[in-house]
C-alpha cells in the first residue's frame, strides 16, 4: 500500500532523467502529483483509526531485510510531506520553469523526486542502516535543490555549509545506530523502553536531529540555505526537512528510556530558540532570510510542546503532557503549511521583482493583490492569531503549560516563565510581520522593479492557495484534525490511552467561524460603502514636504530598530554610517547589518584557529626520514617519562 506511491516518485525521477521535450515536465508533475496523493490517502487512513501497517521483504538490502512501517506519528509527518511535496511540484513549473532555467529545471524536478522519496523513506523505514542510507539521500537531494542556481557565488557558499551541517548530523547519528545496533545486537527499530543503559544514547539524538531541525545554537547552516534556495525548495526546506528533525526526536524519544533532566534541557533548548529566532528574525533586511529566522523561532514551539511531555512522562505521565505534546506535533503540521506558504509568497515576489532586498520593496499590493492577500493571511497564522490555525496549535501549548502550573509541582516553576516568554515570542512576531507586510506590500514603490511588478500565474498562485486553504480549514474546524493528533500522541506513549481532549475545540472552532464571518462581513460592507461614495485616494501626510519620495518611507531597520536594541548584545549589529558634517551636506548615509552571531563570532574564529593549527602540524610531514625517528623517539621519552612518574606515585 505504501510501496506503491514511493515507487511512483522514483519513478517520475527516472522518467525525468530519461526523456526531455515538452511533454516531460507534464508526465513528471501528473506522477509526482498521483504518488503524493496515494501517500496521503494512506497516512489519512491510519490516522483514521486503521491498525498500524507493516511490511517486510525477503531480500536484504546491505545485509539487513527492508521493513516498512507505518504508524500514528510516521503518518502525521507523511501528510505533510505530500501536501507540501504536491504544491512544490506545482509551484515550480511556473517559478523555475524551463524557459528561464533550461539548464538547471530539468534537474530540479530530478531532485524534487529524489527528495520526495527519500523523505518518505526516512518515515516509514524501521531499521537503522536503512534509515542512515534514506537520511543521507535527502541531504545530498537537498544539497542539489539548494545549489540549482550553483553560478552565484553566495549559493554555493550556501550549498557547502549545508551539506557540512548536515554531514556533522549524520556522524552524530551513525554513532547514535551503531550503539544503538551494538547493544541490541539488531538494526531493527522499534519500542526499548524497558533497556535503561540506552538512555545516554539521546543525548547523540539530541544532537544529529536538532542540527537537522536547526534549533539554536545549532541552526547556523539554516538562514543562508533557505534564503538561497529556490523559493519552492525553501518552502519544503523549512516546511518538511527540518520537520525530519523533530521526526526524529519524537520518535525515538518515545521508543528509547530518556536521561534524568532531558526534558527540562529540550524545553529551555525550545524557549531558547523561540526567542533568539524571532529576535533575529527581526534584525533581518532580506526576506526570506528573515522567513528563515522564523524557521528556528517555530522549531523552538515544537520543542516547548515535546520538552513538557517528556518532563510529564518523569513526572508519572501527567495529563498535561499529552496537550504539550499535542499542541507541539499539530504545530509541526500548522508550521509546515504556513511556512511553506509564506515562502511561495516571497518567492512569488523576487519573481516579479528580482530582488529579496525589503529596502527596494513597497507598494507591491496594487500590482500583486492575490500574493499580498495569501501572504498576508500566512503572516496572521504565523503569529498566532485568531482564526487561523497557527493560535489553535499555540493555545494547546498554552493549555498544557497553564495545567501544569495549576498542577503546583516542579514543573510549575518552568511553565511560567516558559509561558510568559511564549507569549513575548508572538508579541515579536507580530512586530516582525507588521514590518514585513508594511515594508514590502504598503507605501509606495522603492525601485523601479518594485513599480514594475506583476501578479504571477496560475500554478504558483493555485499552489499558494491550496496551502492557504488548509491554514483556514485547521483555523476553523480543528476539531475535525484532533483525532490524527491524538492518535499520534497515543502512538508516542501508548499509556496514554485516553483521547487528551484539550478543551472545547467544538467552542473554539465555532468562535473562529463567528470570527471569520464577522471580518468577513465589516470587509464587505466597507468595500460597499467607498464604492458608493466615490472615495478617491490621496496621498497620506506628508510632513509638509511639497514633494514627497518613497524615501521618506519607514525601511525595514528603522521599523524593527526600537525592538531589535533590547536584543543588541545577542545580535551585535554592525552599523555603518556618514555622518553630515556641514548644515546642507552633499551626502549622509546609515546602513545597519546584522550579522549571524554563532557562526560569525563563534564557529568561523574557531574554525580558523583549527586550520592555523592543522596547517602548522601539516608542516611536520616533509618527507625526511631522520625527522620521523626523532619524533619516535620523542614520543618513546615521553611515554617513559609517563611511567616513571606513575611509578613513582
Amino acid at each position: 500500500m505504501i510501496v506503491a506511491p514511493l515507487l511512483g516518485a522514483a519513478a517520475a525521477a527516472m522518467l525525468l532523467a530519461l526523456l526531455a521535450g515538452r511533454l516531460a515536465p507534464r508526465a513528471w508533475l501528473a506522477a509526482t502529483l498521483g504518488s503524493v496523493s496515494a501517500a496521503v490517502a494512506a497516512a489519512v487512513f491510519v490516522l483514521a483509526g486503521a491498525d498500524d501497517w507493516e511490511w517486510r521483504s525477503v531480500v536484504p538490502v546491505g545485509g539487513e531485510p527492508l521493513c516498512f512501517r507505518l504508524d500514528g506519528i510516521s503518518a502525521l509527518f507523511l501528510v505533510l510531506l505530500g501536501v507540501v511535496g504536491g504544491a512544490g511540484a506545482v509551484y515550480g513549473r511556473e517559478y523555475w520553469a524551463d524557459a528561464a532555467h533550461p539548464r538547471s529545471a530539468r534537474a530540479g524536478r530530478v531532485w524534487w523526486s529524489a527528495l520526495v522519496l527519500s523523505l518518505g523513506l526516512v518515515l516509514l523505514t524501521a531499521n537503522g542502516l536503512h534509515f542512515l542510507i534514506a537520511w543521507e539521500l535527502f541531504t545530498l537531494s537537498a544539497y542539489f535543490l539548494i545549489t540549482l542556481d550553483r553560478h552565484r557565488s553566495e549559493v554555493r557558499a550556501a550549498g557547502w555549509l549545508y551539506l557540512g551541517a548536515s554531514h556533522a548530523a549524520v556522524l552524530a547519528l551513525f554513532a547514535f545506530f551503531a550503539t544503538l545496533a551494538a547493544r541490541t545486537g539488531s538494526w531493527e527499530l522499534g519500542p526499548l523502553r524497558e533497556h535503561a543503559e540506552l538512555a545516554p544514547l539521546f543525548w547523540l539524538a539530541l544532537f544529529g536531529f536538532g542540527l537537522k531541525a536547526g534549533l539554536f545554537p545549532l541552526h547556523i547552516w539554516l538562514p543562508s540555505a533557505h534564503a538561497n534556495a529556490p523559493s519552492h525548495v525553501s518552502a519544503i526546506l523549512s516546511g518538511v526537512t527540518i520537520k525530519m528533525g523533530i521526526y526524529g526526536l519524537v520518535r525515538f524519544s518515545g521508543w528509547l528510556p530518556m536521561p534524568v533532566g532531558v526534558g527540562w534541557v529540550v524545553t529551555a533548548l525550545g524557549v531558547l530558540s523561540a526567542v533568539l529566532g524571532v529576535a533575529f528574525a527581526l534584525g533581518q533586511h532580506d526576506l526570506k532570510r528573515l522567513l528563515a529566522y522564523h524557521s528556528v523561532e517555530n522549531i523552538g514551539i515544537i520543542l516547548i510542546g515535546l520538552g513538557f511531555a517528556l518532563v510529564a512522562v518523569e513526572q508519572g505521565d501527567a495529563a498535561w503532557g499529552r496537550l504539550a505534546l499535542a499542541g507541539g506535533l499539530l504545530h509541526v503540521w500548522n508550521h509546515g503549511l504556513f511556512k511553506a506558504l509564506l515562502f511561495l509568497g516571497a518567492g512569488s515576489v523576487l519573481h516579479a521583482t528580482g530582488t529579496r532586498e525589503m529596502s527596494q520593496l513597497g507598494g507591491l499590493w496594487r500590482a500583486m493583490p492575490w500574493t499580498a492577500g495569501l501572504f498576508g493571511l500566512g503572516a496572521v497564522a504565523i503569529v498566532g492569531l485568531p482564526p487561523l490555525n497557527g493560535f489553535v496549535s499555540e493555545w494547546l501549548v498554552y493549555l498544557g503549560l497553564f495545567d501544569a502550573t495549576i498542577a503546583h509541582g516542579p514543573s510549575a516553576w518552568a511553565a511560567i516563565p516558559a509561558a510568559i516568554l511564549l507569549g513575548v515570542t508572538g508579541a515579536l512576531a507580530l512586530a516582525c510581520f507588521i514590518k514585513v507586510c508594511g515594508v514590502v506590500f504598503l507605501g509606495a514603490p522603492r525601485s523601479p522593479a518594485a513599480a514594475q511588478a506583476h501578479e504571477c500565474g496560475l500554478p504558483m498562485r493555485g499552489a499558494m492557495l491550496v496551502l492557504a486553504g488548509a491554514c483556514v480549514a485547521i483555523g476553523l474546524a480543528p476539531i475535525v484534525f484532533w483525532p490524527a493528533v491524538a492518535r499520534a500522541v497515543r502512538t508516542w506513549r501508548p499509556v496514554w490511552s485516553g483521547e487528551a481532549t484539550p478543551a472545547p475545540l467544538f467552542v473554539l472552532g465555532l468562535a473562529h467561524v463567528a470570527l471569520a464571518v464577522i471580518a468577513v462581513a465589516a470587509a464587505w460592507w466597507l468595500w460597499r460603502r467607498a464604492r458608493r461614495q466615490g472615495l478617491s485616494r490621496a496621498l497620506t501626510w506628508d510632513c509638509g514636504y511639497a514633494a514627497p519620495t518613497a524615501r521618506m518611507q519607514y525601511t525595514a531597520g528603522s521599523l524593527a530598530g526600537i525592538i531589535t536594541e533590547w536584543f543588541a548584545f545577542i545580535l551585535r549589529p554592525e552599523r555603518h554610517e556618514q555622518r553630515p558634517e556641514v548644515s546642507f551636506p552633499v551626502s549622509a548615509s546609515h546602513a545597519e547589518h546584522t550579522p549571524e552571531t554563532v557562526l560569525e563570532k563563534i564557529v568561523q574564529p574557531v574554525s580558523l584557529v583549527v586550520m592555523r593549527v592543522s596547517s602548522a602540524v601539516r608542516s611536520l610531514q616533509h618527507g625526511r626520514v631522520q625527522s620521523y625517528l626523532l619524533y619516535l623517539l620523542i614520543g618513546l621519552a615521553g611515554l617513559a617519562a609517563l611511567v616513571v612518574l606513575g611509578d613513582g606515585q
